[in-house]
């Protein structure tokens, strides 16, 4: 397929699933049981950073987080008493147990005590940085409590060969316009044209289908590789072919 063609099929498919009936089977539905920016933040960031797997299991666990945190989690993170704590230790979701869970809570809650939202940590007052650079820092800065060695793979860091996939998924949540209802847009600091796509099994698959993409790991060099060619289509919004990719192999199996 021709460049101008290949760009003109994915813009068509990017507009077909980039809508509101995606929440019905994406964890993004998640977040989107929340108004307030804070509780949209730990709600679209824990939720991201579980998801892996199949998808009625991540969102049944991503409610069961909330539960936990009495479905109001900026409240929790910041308030949570040590017995509101200890009832954490019950959740399980693959390799993430319970202990990482409190971990992340503990950490999350270092990063809003010295910050009004996740926003400013992350972007920490530095409009220079890069993305991949910004992730790192970030990552830097959640793991400065003492914590279990093991517990550092939920948090991925592209500086060390990662393609950081849920992170990057996370970020299109917050960062890309919610003119179609999917995305939140909360995130002004940062532009849609800096986001990276988040590679997965079916978005990689369907990209070397499409010849998007050559590397055959999905990893850090997938990522740019890719990135170069989505920005080639769309330097303001080079993301929103994750719907594409995404839809076209999950949902068509392409």
């Amino acid at each position: 397929m021709k460049k101008v063609a290949l760009k003109e099929f994915l813009d068509e498919k990017a507009q077909q699933y980039e809508q509101l009936q995606f929440l019905d089977s994406d964890p993004i539905q998640i977040p989107h049981q929340y108004q307030y920016k804070q509780d949209i933040e730990l709600a679209g960031f824990l939720t991201a950073t579980i998801a892996w797997g199949n998808r009625k299991s991540i969102i049944k666990s991503a409610e069961k987080m909330m539960h936990l945190m009495g479905n109001s989690p900026y409240d929790f993170t910041l308030n949570h008493t040590t017995s509101q704590l200890k009832r954490l230790h019950e959740f399980v979701h693959r390799t993430f147990n319970g202990r990482d869970f409190v971990f992340f809570i503990q950490a999350l809650r270092d990063i809003l005590v010295q910050h009004p939202d996740l926003e400013s940590a992350f972007t920490n007052g530095n409009p220079q940085a890069t993305m991949a650079e910004y992730q790192h820092d970030f990552r830097q800065h959640f793991f400065a409590r003492q914590h279990e060695k093991r517990t550092e793979k939920h948090l991925a860091d592209p500086n060390a060969g990662s393609a950081a996939k849920r992170l990057n998924m996370f970020l299109r949540w917050m960062v890309r316009s919610p003119k179609n209802g999917v995305d939140f847009g909360l995130w002004k600091t940062l532009s849609p044209s800096q986001l990276s796509v988040p590679l997965d099994v079916h978005s990689g698959n369907v990209a070397r289908k499409l010849k998007l993409l050559t590397r055959k790991q999905n990893d850090a060099k997938a990522v740019l590789e890719l990135d170069r060619v989505l920005r080639e289509f769309d330097p303001k919004d080079p993301v929103k072919y994750d719907f594409a990719l995404f839809g076209l192999g999950v949902f068509e199996k392409f």
